[in-house]
C-alpha cells in the first residue's frame, strides 16, 4: 500500500508542476498578443516598385575570325621575311588530315621512326592520347601548318595564318621533343 500512495503523490506532484507551468506559458502568450496587436496597429510600410528593366543591346562576336590569343602573335620580323610578291593561301580543297582537328599546343611530339633506307617519320601524340606516324608534307594544327622538316628533336611547320589586313602570312611553328 505504501508504493501506491507514492505513485500517488508523485503523480499530483507531476500534475501540480504542469499546471504551474501551463499558467507561465499564459502570461507569456498574452504578452505576445499584446505585442502583436502593437505591430498591427502600426501604419504599413510601402514597398518600392522594382526599378525598370532597360534591355542592353545585341552584341554580335565578330572576332572569331582573328588570332586565338593563346597562339603567339606573328612577329614584324617574320612580316618582312615573308616576301610581299608571293600570294599565300591556304588551299581550302584539300581534304583534311586527321591531326589538323587538333591545335598545336595540344600535339606533342614523342619521337620518330625510320625504316632502313626510307624516310624520317615523327610520332605525334594527339590530344586523345593516340600516337600518329607523319611525314614531310603531312598537315597538322588548326592553323593548315604543313610540315616542311623532322628530326630528331623537333617538327618544323610552316602555318598559314590571316595577316589581319584580309590576306595570309607564312608563320614557322616547331614541335620540341616532349620530356614525358
Amino acid at each position: 500500500m505504501s508504493k501506491s500512495i507514492s505513485f500517488k503523490m508523485v503523480g499530483v506532484c507531476a500534475t501540480a508542476l504542469v499546471l504551474m507551468g501551463l499558467t507561465g506559458c499564459a502570461s507569456d502568450f498574452d504578452a505576445m498578443k499584446e505585442q502583436m496587436d502593437a505591430i498591427r496597429a502600426q501604419p504599413r510600410g510601402r514597398v518600392e516598385p522594382p526599378p525598370e528593366f532597360t534591355p542592353m543591346p545585341t552584341f554580335t562576336y565578330a572576332a572569331h575570325q582573328l588570332r586565338s590569343p593563346f597562339v603567339p602573335p606573328v612577329t614584324l620580323e617574320e612580316l618582312i621575311a615573308t616576301d610581299p610578291s608571293k600570294k599565300v593561301a591556304p588551299d581550302f580543297s584539300r581534304p583534311q588530315e586527321y591531326l589538323e582537328k587538333y591545335g598545336l599546343e595540344a600535339l606533342r611530339m614523342r619521337g620518330t621512326i625510320m625504316r632502313p633506307g626510307s624516310v624520317l617519320y615523327g610520332l605525334v601524340e594527339d590530344a586523345d592520347g593516340g600516337v600518329q606516324r607523319i611525314k614531310i608534307g603531312n598537315y597538322m594544327g588548326k592553323n593548315h601548318g604543313k610540315i616542311v622538316e623532322i628530326t630528331q628533336a623537333q617538327i618544323n611547320i610552316m602555318e598559314i595564318v590571316p595577316d589581319g589586313r584580309d590576306g595570309w602570312v607564312e608563320r614557322p611553328r616547331s614541335l620540341v621533343m616532349a620530356d614525358k
